[in-house]
């Protein structure tokens, strides 16, 4: 067995998920359990970067042995991978401009709502009545940042995303959340389909740092504010 996890995930800021230092060490949440996940499988985490629209091609190419980076389990996901057990489960958000009137998906009726594409945000955003729902691909190097700045330029009037990663946003002078939904989306480790064993190794693993508190003390550790959900 290889002594390195391969880790897919996006290289981009998105504190307190991960973001790198001036080092380009990984810091964050999803960084610490990737690590601590590594070692409960007795290997190395090594994260491999990829644009978000190319996670599953990478998984099913064999290019990482997972992917931990801000998946919510949705049926449609599960046609493209297997997936562990939760290790974080988030409400979902939407972030306007500062001073909007936007208080609930009633004012968003003939509203520009972006999210990325095929992803329970947008399934989300699908919810809010008299929508126009504008779908991002993922294909460049940060998806977020592209839709934090179409939300700047005028080009939507509103996006989805988890709380967790938009509270972060939020604090920025131009950038305010409008409303929360509490969607309880529960986030799991991709694995290339129809590797059971495999999947059962990295559920084990993840386990283990449940049953113990180490996981728990990793999300106090980032994201104090918010409740350990396990």
């Amino acid at each position: 067995m290889s002594g390195v996890l391969r880790v897919l995930c996006a290289d981009l800021p998105a504190p307190p998920l991960f973001h790198k230092d001036a080092e380009g060490y990984r810091h964050g949440y999803e960084s610490d359990v990737a690590r601590a996940l590594a070692r409960r499988l007795g290997r190395e985490a090594q994260f491999v970067y990829r644009n978000w629209a190319d996670f599953y091609p990478a998984l099913q190419a064999g290019d990482a042995d997972i992917l931990l980076c801000g998946q919510g389990i949705s049926n449609y996901r599960l046609t493209l991978a297997d997936f562990t057990a939760p290790y974080a489960v988030f409400d979902e958000a939407v972030m306007v401009l500062r001073g909007s009137l936007v208080r609930s998906p009633a004012d968003l009726v003939g509203k520009r709502v972006g999210a990325i594409a095929n992803s329970l945000n947008m399934a989300l955003a699908e919810t809010f009545e008299g929508c126009i729902t504008v779908p991002f691909g993922g294909d460049t190097d940060d998806v977020l940042g592209d839709m934090v700045r179409a939300l700047r330029e005028g080009h939507i009037d509103a996006l989805v995303d988890d709380d967790v990663a938009l509270v972060p946003l939020a604090e920025e002078p131009d950038l305010a959340i409008g409303f929360s939904v509490p969607t309880h989306n529960r986030w799991g480790i991709a694995v290339k389909r129809g590797q059971g064993p495999w999947l059962d190794e990295v559920d084990s693993a993840l386990a283990a740092l449940k049953a113990d508190g180490e996981l728990q003390r990793i999300w106090q550790r980032w994201m104090p504010s918010l409740a350990y959900p396990f």
